[in-house]
């Protein structure tokens, strides 16, 4: 009997170096309409305060919100748990907290990926003390292999391996973020 040979991912070349394609544009874009879907009905008749956690998620969270048929306002925050490289530190620091007030208010937390779990629980922990009238979570991507603490996602875009992911927001030192898809880097340019 003969086994169906699978279709090897697609390898894209950026200056950088090489790039194998997790999770294609079309599927993001497609996923992302989803999300926005479901969260125009279950927030039906309400206002809506969607948090962006930069940097990570700012190509999601712009995607999603054309995607949600609520009214919505924006904010921003933003945290850094990665020193440099590919590996969290495990320490949640602020660096930018919002600008409006959300006290009573229905709010979405955006977020790029949810990996350890203890990024998005400090946040959870901190906007819980503003008392918001409801607080959800909509997180792009899951790598639940690297869960420490779990937290809700009432969204979610797509559940990964454990690797490290760049594109569609994503970057690594930096780079990367404008790429349509979510992809891992499999040869810098000049290691192979």
């Amino acid at each position: 009997m003969k086994t169906k040979m699978q279709p090897k991912p697609p390898t894209k070349a950026t200056p950088e170096g090489h790039v194998r394609v997790l999770i294609p544009a079309d599927k993001i874009r497609l996923r992302t309409a989803q999300l926005g879907r479901q969260i125009s009905k279950d927030f039906a008749g309400r206002e809506l305060v969607v948090v962006c956690v930069l940097k990570g998620a700012f190509v999601f969270t712009a995607d999603l919100v054309r995607r949600i048929d609520v009214p919505v306002t924006c904010d921003f925050l933003r945290v850094s748990s990665y020193e440099s490289g590919t590996v969290s530190s495990g320490q949640v620091r602020f660096e930018f907290d919002l600008t409006q007030p959300i006290t009573g208010k229905h709010v979405i937390l955006v977020e790029d990926i949810v990996d350890t779990g203890l990024t998005m629980d400090y946040l959870l922990e901190t906007l819980r003390a503003r008392h918001p009238a409801s607080l959800k979570v909509c997180s792009l991507l899951h790598k639940p292999e690297r869960s420490k603490v779990h937290v809700p996602i009432d969204y979610l875009g797509f559940t990964i391996p454990n690797e490290f992911v760049i594109g569609y927001g994503l970057d690594y030192e930096g780079k990367f973020r404008g790429l349509p898809y979510i992809g891992v880097m499999t040869a810098p340019r000049g290691k192979g």
